[in-house]
């Protein structure tokens, strides 16, 4: 293929992917009647106090995702040194990505290509290091708090619930267990025949230490509290008289439900608000204002950090030679 043709088809590839993300924005803001209740609820509270938490909100939005650039340079740096800027237009590019695939797979495609040809599928394992710290601290919080919400609302025969406590709690320790005995995976993976010729790509798992898997988990830990705080400001604004601790831990079991399921982050807002009014509908009758607030926040995590990186999917080389 002539450096042309490979221009022609990066660039067409690029615009592709652009189109197909502002086309999947495009049809599910027009269609979220939630943004357009969520405008009307809005209308009725103080709108200096609606500036002020949409500020904090977006602002938090930017701290998230820094801290996932940060989490990201720390991780790869033992494959590619990159600068923490070149860092966060990968985070946003591959958030571009990921706003049209299943289970956001598209992040990491839109993550590696930042890195040269020959390191991207190692990037991939390195990446998925840092998506299974996330996963870790959703499933163990999460965990919890289904035990405190069978336990609290539920009303179980005492046996069942003691069985359903120690089931949920040894589930939260093997998680745990698995992550940081991450190298593990790297020996059950060897052992699979058709896999063998890809054990170097799996082998970057196991170079990475104990202490370097507790750093990746503090971030992981913040970027957590990070948007649960999130959560937190929007609840409180639309409902001001819901206390705060069952609130979080609705939230906590929003995340926990929604992890599990496979969907398009355009059609993502539509399950975290069935699951979301479902667990509030045990605290609250203002349905409207818990999908609402879900919605919300969607819009901000998502939506708004998928449009700004679209800027860096045109800085993307599809054909670099350079290793």
């Amino acid at each position: 293929m002539t450096s042309f043709n490979k221009k022609v088809l990066s660039y067409s590839i690029k615009v592709g992917i652009i189109a197909l993300a502002y086309g999947f924005i495009y049809h599910t803001v027009t269609n979220n009647h939630k943004l357009i209740q969520f405008k009307l609820l809005i209308a009725h509270i103080n709108q200096n106090q609606v500036l002020i938490t949409f500020t904090a909100v977006i602002l938090l939005m930017l701290v998230n995702w820094f801290l996932e650039a940060l989490k990201w340079k720390y991780l790869i740096s033992k494959l590619q040194h990159i600068g923490v800027f070149e860092s966060v237009e990968a985070i946003f590019c591959g958030l571009t990505w990921a706003i049209f695939t299943p289970y956001r797979l598209g992040e990491f495609g839109g993550r590696v290509m930042f890195l040269p040809p020959r390191k991207r599928a190692y990037g991939v394992f390195v990446m998925g290091i840092g998506q299974f710290g996330q996963g870790t601290i959703t499933n163990v919080v999460g965990a919890f708090a289904l035990t405190w919400f069978l336990y609290t609302y539920m009303h179980l025969n005492a046996w069942v619930m003691f069985f359903i406590a120690l089931v949920l709690t040894v589930f939260a320790l093997v998680i745990l267990t698995c992550y940081f005995n991450i190298k593990w995976f790297v020996t059950l993976l060897d052992r699979v025949s058709f896999l063998k010729k890809y054990a170097r790509f799996f082998d970057i798992i196991a170079r990475y230490s104990n202490k370097q898997l507790i750093i990746t988990f503090l971030f992981c830990l913040a970027r957590f509290s990070v948007f649960s705080f999130q959560y937190y400001l929007v609840i409180h604004l639309l409902l001001p008289a819901l206390p705060a601790f069952p609130s979080m831990m609705m939230v906590f079991n929003n995340f926990f439900i929604q992890s599990a399921l496979p969907t398009l982050d355009f059609i993502d807002v539509g399950l975290r608000g069935l699951t979301a009014s479902t667990f509030f509908g045990y605290i609250t009758n203002q349905q409207i204002a818990v999908l609402a607030s879900v919605s919300s926040i969607w819009f901000v995590n998502l939506i708004i950090p998928a449009i700004l990186g679209s800027v860096f999917v045109l800085k993307i080389k599809f054909f670099d030679r350079n290793s």
